[in-house]
């Protein structure tokens, strides 16, 4: 379980560095797109990568452009919600986002229907729906910010969808795959970089650079020693599943509220348990 823990601390200290990076004035857009070179380096370095005998028009692209797309523009996305919504909401958005996937286990992977995941997933859209309705306002400005939460669910429920089919794609080893998106991945932040730089005439911010480095180690690092808690316990991937996100909503939360004064009302409350409840419900009954 300690490929767990680690994993739980890396993914709790991305948005940890976003959200101290953000007070530091850095430009946080600029940050999350500067951490794919450290992020394409690692997976190479550690996954080796082979390209021998792998043939152009195997490769699956109508899965990978996608996710070249979604990875750096998510991150994005990511960013903002932790600006506008906190890390606790952000996180919870992330991790409830495993029930698009699930939604498409029983419609497009032709799962077997299971009651308490049907319950599971009830109560897990009920705790978003608590957990991002944190103002009691109602004006624009508040709408506009809860929608990226809203954003970040759905867009990790869609890369989940995307990653799970390359998984099974099994002509190109999923790893190959892995190197292969995180490149694309790359090149589409320097586009957008160059786009905000050179159009739309904003500020290059040299500090985002290390930063960046920096958060890709660490968003490296949450991906990495997931996969390893998997390899450990193979035989109970329910665990490390349910270990994980459980692990990520809770320690983000206490982060949130010991570290960044984030404050959480009665209907927050409810919806972290509840969040905490539909993981159980899914992974154990």
């Amino acid at each position: 379980m300690i490929y767990v823990l680690i994993s739980v601390c890396c993914s709790v200290i991305v948005g940890v560095l976003i959200k101290i990076a953000r007070k530091k004035q850095v430009n946080v857009q600029q940050l999350v797109l500067w951490n794919y070179p450290t992020t394409v380096v690692l997976t190479y370095a550690l996954f080796t990568p082979k390209f021998d005998e792998i043939k152009i028009s195997s490769l699956p692209f109508q899965l990978y452009f996608p996710l070249m797309l979604l990875l750096p523009t998510l991150f994005i996305f990511i960013a903002l919600a932790i600006k506008y919504s906190g890390i606790v909401k952000t996180d919870v958005a992330q991790r409830m986002s495993l029930f698009i996937p699930l939604l498409a286990s029983f419609f497009i992977f032709q799962e077997i229907i299971q009651i308490n995941k049907v319950i599971g997933i009830i109560v897990g859209l009920i705790a978003v729906a608590c957990s991002i309705s944190w103002s009691k306002g109602h004006n624009s400005k508040s709408s506009r910010n809860s929608i990226y939460p809203i954003l970040v669910f759905v867009g990790m429920g869609f890369i989940d969808i995307l990653f799970k089919q390359i998984a099974q794609y099994k002509d190109i080893p999923y790893t190959t795959s892995m190197f292969l998106i995180f490149v694309g991945a790359m090149f589409v932040g320097v586009f957008i970089l160059l786009y905000q730089t050179l159009l739309k005439k904003r500020a290059f911010d040299k500090s985002a650079i290390l930063w960046g480095l920096m958060l890709g180690l660490f968003n490296f690092a949450n991906i990495y020693y997931y996969m390893k808690a998997h390899r450990a316990i193979a035989d109970n991937p329910s665990i490390v599943f349910t270990a994980m996100n459980v692990g990520v909503i809770v320690l983000g939360s206490i982060v949130g509220i010991v570290a960044f004064g984030e404050k959480l009302s009665l209907i927050n409350k409810i919806g972290l348990a509840l969040a905490v409840l539909s993981i159980f419900l899914i992974a154990y009954l």
